[in-house]
């Protein structure tokens, strides 16, 4: 990948071997050795935004702020457009993980996107957002509330593999990486996590339901909601998809938390929860129309250690002929 060219001045050629050999070896993950090249072409052409620009892209890569924050002050100085600049997009991903909010606000703003006043953390509601965790490894394309351009709360239950949980906080690119469509025509982009911004106290556990029919597996949905959590029945709402469908368009359900979710993987990476399914799978598991309805669920519970087995027990009394559950286990 090449990033420099926007500027109107010339940069010499010898700054263009140096930049294209730097992003040569970053697609190699070789950082260090491109950092030497980018911090030379920027001794050659100080005066170019690009020059900054590719330092601060490449400090983003290694997710070291501080240093990204600095030459992105650099590039943004230098800038001769003011909205829409990739610069003021990047230092606001900087800004937003060192919680130097005034600097988030001003990127946000000078790039051209409305933000909330105020001199505390962004708290806004951008919409409905899927987000791809641990996009480099067993990755896994879930739901959340955009809280500002950069970040997600997550409001699906993550599959324990991803070592993610219900309610984080998690940093996320500004460059999209597919499409999810619903239903009903929305496209919502999917955007890639960079690391996770603030980590969340309630831990995961996976159970296995005996519920007779939808509702009373909606039952337990509802039940443990009301309490402030999340339940999420991952035998209907998680689809496994090879990394080529995951990163481009597919279609979704209403877009709703817990509506589904996707394990994406490389074509004969093992499947976690899905494993024994095809390497693509494109519908829903369990909710589709016509498909026969399974007693036995696989269900994830995001909720205090100290709350979930009592809210299982009061689902269950509730309609002891048709509701039970077995092996409750907390795994992240």
């Amino acid at each position: 990948m090449k990033f420099f060219g926007k500027s109107r001045n010339r940069p010499s050629a010898t700054w263009r071997q140096t930049t294209d050999r730097a992003f040569s070896m970053i697609d190699n993950g070789r950082y260090e050795d491109a950092g030497a090249l980018l911090v030379r072409a920027a001794d050659l052409e100080p005066w170019l935004s690009d020059s900054w620009y590719n330092l601060a892209l490449l400090h983003k890569f290694r997710h070291d702020w501080e240093q990204a924050r600095i030459a992105g002050l650099r590039a943004v100085a230098l800038l001769d457009r003011d909205q829409d600049a990739p610069d003021w997009w990047n230092l606001g991903i900087a800004a937003t993980a060192l919680h130097d909010w005034p600097l988030a606000r001003r990127a946000w703003q000078e790039y051209g996107l409305p933000v909330p006043q105020g001199d505390g953390a962004i708290e806004a509601d951008y919409g409905s957002a899927p987000v791809r965790l641990s996009p480099q490894g067993e990755s896994e394309v879930v739901w959340g509330r955009r809280l500002d351009p950069c970040r997600v709360e997550v409001l699906s239950i993550p599959l324990p593999s991803s070592g993610r949980r219900w309610g984080e906080v998690v940093l996320h690119d500004g460059v999209p990486n597919g499409e999810r469509v619903t239903l009903d025509g929305d496209v919502y982009p999917v955007f890639d996590e960079i690391e996770l911004w603030a980590p969340s106290p309630v831990p995961t556990f996976v159970v296995v339901l005996q519920a007779a029919t939808e509702k009373d597996r909606d039952a337990l949905e509802r039940a443990v909601a009301a309490a402030g959590f999340a339940a999420e029945d991952w035998s209907s709402s998680v689809r496994l998809l090879c990394r080529a469908c995951s990163e481009g368009r597919m279609v979704t359900g209403s877009g709703e938390p817990g509506d589904e979710a996707e394990f994406g993987h490389s074509t004969g990476m093992p499947g976690g929860s899905g494993e024994g399914l095809p390497p693509h799978d494109h519908g829903h598991l369990g909710r589709a129309g016509g498909v026969e309805w399974l007693a036995e669920r696989e269900c994830g519970i995001a909720a205090p250690t100290g709350l979930v087995r009592g809210l299982l027990d009061a689902w269950a009394a509730e309609a002891p002929d048709a509701r039970d559950y077995r092996d409750l286990e907390e795994v992240c």
